[in-house]
């Protein structure tokens, strides 16, 4: 499971015309799900989101987590993140999960995200969406699990 996240000022995600999601200060999480994730990868991945030091505290080092700063945490699926993109020009996705088991992993991430942190937002899965955000910084992490 991959996230891609970034420190922003403001994100928000629209599907048709509708802004469904939004957070001020915080995170903004892309996230790719592999097929051999679990629920107990993406709990280390939400851990790891959640206590991950990219903001910064008085002295200006990146000491603090999103929950010190009291930032939201916006999560957005995005199979695109685990392609393969090591040969020719058209990326492949034969380690994605495949979007059925896809969903219902990145709906456990969100509700387990919910019972831990908020504010939070969400994307829609499978859906056309616009992404728009500030990147503070910019700061941007791609975390692994």
């Amino acid at each position: 499971m991959l996230a891609l996240i970034q420190r922003v000022t403001s994100a928000s995600v629209t599907v048709n015309s509708q802004t469904i999601g939004q957070i001020e200060h915080g995170i903004l999480a892309l996230i790719g799900i592999e097929k051999t994730d679990t629920e107990q990868v993406a709990d280390k991945l939400l851990e790891k989101m959640l206590n991950y030091r990219i903001f910064s505290d008085d002295a200006g080092k990146m000491n603090l987590n999103v929950k010190e700063t009291k930032g939201g945490l916006l999560l957005v699926s995005q199979f695109t993140l685990v392609a393969n993109t090591q040969s020719g020009t058209r990326p492949g996705f034969s380690t994605a999960m495949a979007p059925q088991s896809s969903k219902v992993l990145f709906d456990y991430l969100c509700r387990k995200a919910k019972s831990l942190h908020q504010p939070l937002a969400t994307g829609e899965f499978g859906a056309h969406m616009q992404v728009t955000l500030c990147n503070d910084g910019p700061v941007t992490f791609l975390l692994k699990i």
